[in-house]
């Protein structure tokens, strides 16, 4: 049994998160010595569309490209396979994305009030401007 199917059983429907993961991981075990290409196939026949088919393809190329650079370091299977598919998933609220400065985001790219729509009940676009009024 290989690792990919320890590590993923058996499925009926995939959508495109678990699609994109399942390939990646696939794309990994491939660096590793592990062909599954019958899987990839089902994968890509699963997806509706050729953006869905081609997000999945994407996944399985990171998982090559980074199983050999981490292979390149590490000379452990094992180790680059609990790094790249049994790591820790990290969840990052969007809230909490930092902005400006050396780490973060332009201010630039900060969100803004600029095209948020006017309230539909109100109706400050019918009066008179404040230089207008007495």
């Amino acid at each position: 049994m290989s690792r990919y199917e320890r590590e993923y059983g058996p499925w009926d429907d995939l959508d495109r998160d678990e699609a994109t993961e399942r390939a990646y991981a696939i794309g990994v075990a491939e660096k590793l010595g592990e062909y599954n290409r019958e899987e990839l196939e089902a994968i890509y026949e699963a997806m509706e569309t050729s953006y869905d088919r081609s997000m999945v393809e994407l996944a399985y190329r990171e998982g090559r490209r980074e199983a050999t650079a981490v292979a390149e370091e590490v000379d452990d299977g094992a180790a680059v396979w609990a790094d790249l598919v049994e790591g820790e998933t990290t969840v990052i609220d969007p809230g909490d994305a930092p902005t400006g400065g050396r780490d973060g985001l332009p201010e630039a790219l900060d969100p803004t009030d600029l095209l948020d729509r006017q309230n539909v009940d109100s109706t400050e676009a019918l009066d008179l401007p404040d230089f207008l009024k007495k």
